[in-house]
């Protein structure tokens, strides 16, 4: 059987391609409009094992497999198709016959990884991101994996509009007998962070959550922002992989080079952090596993990630489960 997957702007594009291409016998075996509005259509074209054998000895082995592998393990996790497209077009390059390690090939083709460094920086990390992304415990995690290390940390707070927020930061802090900073400008957060840049190896910066469709409330991240930091955007795992773009490209106008991804435990789809990612260009750092202070916090790369889109046991089954369904 030959199948294949055709992407269009519209239905009736899509099945124009289908016709035109494995004419009027093709089976349509399944329909997709992605997020992005495009649609995905898979058809198949009946054919004998002799051809089936030729095609595969001609197109590289197995490797058409290992790539629709790695397509429907994209499509599950809600991968915007322009995206899926790209990565697929890397497994194909790639001369790799393993599914993960062929997707974490593609991944690292596709993206940069670069973990938070854990001895040092030259200053100091703003966590911004949307309401409930995960800042303020992202910010304890940290600073917990930092005075493990025998690191010298400091932990300042932005958030003093949510209720609760420096107080629930403070009730950690404690925990790691550090002294909470808490400022209530752009103004006072330069003057904090000036004063403890010399003495401290990290300093780590969270801040309110607020909308990030909306002007005013990123005026004001951007002010903060100004203040000699790098900002890195928490972002939930999970969600609406549309809006996750839109979110990425707002952030990263305010500088957000890196994006750590936060409640991969409570999520079984990644497809809104690869479009976030994507959206902003921005670098894979760390991912947190658990709500637990303690532990749950990890820096990832392409392997890892690859492993997360493709368990093993799913790269071992049949790499196009659904057609066999579709046509029995």
């Amino acid at each position: 059987m030959r199948l294949k997957t055709y992407i269009a702007p519209g239905m009736t594009e899509a099945m124009h391609r289908v016709r035109q291409e494995l004419g009027e016998d093709a089976i349509i075996v399944s329909t997709h409009r992605d997020p992005d509005g495009q649609v995905r259509v898979t058809a198949a074209l009946e054919s004998n094992e002799n051809d089936d054998t030729i095609t595969r000895l001609f197109a590289g082995g197995t490797r058409p497999l290992v790539a629709e592998a790695v397509r429907e393990a994209l499509a599950f996790h809600g991968v915007p198709g322009r995206l899926t497209e790209r990565l697929v077009n890397a497994v194909r390059l790639i001369d790799v016959e393993e599914p993960v390690m062929a997707c974490a090939a593609a991944l690292d083709a596709t993206f940069a990884f670069a973990p938070l460094p854990d001895k040092s920086a030259p200053r100091p990390f703003l966590f911004i991101g949307p309401p409930g992304s995960g800042k303020t415990i992202t910010v304890a995690k940290l600073a917990a994996r930092s005075v493990l290390k025998h690191r010298r940390v400091a932990v300042v707070t932005t958030d003093t509009v949510r209720a609760g927020g420096a107080e629930q930061l403070a009730a950690f802090t404690r925990i790691l007998e550090i002294d909470l900073k808490i400022v209530r400008s752009p103004e006072a957060l330069k003057r904090t962070l000036d004063d403890l840049k010399a003495s401290h190896d990290l300093v780590f910066v969270d801040t309110p959550g607020l909308n990030p469709f909306s002007e005013r409330d990123l005026n004001y991240l951007g002010d903060l922002a100004r203040a000699e930091v790098e900002p890195i955007l928490v972002l939930a795992a999970g969600g609406d992989t549309t809006e996750a773009a839109e979110m990425g490209e707002a952030y990263a106008e305010l500088g957000a080079t890196r994006i750590l991804a936060t409640r991969l435990d409570a999520t079984r789809r990644l497809g809104a952090i690869l479009a976030a990612i994507d959206a902003a260009q921005a670098m894979f750092c760390e991912v947190t596993t658990s709500p637990h202070v303690a532990g749950g916090l990890a820096s990832i790369n392409p392997v890892t990630l690859a492993r997360l889109l493709l368990p093993e046991e799913e790269a071992a089954r049949a790499p196009v489960p659904h057609v066999s369904e579709a046509v029995s």
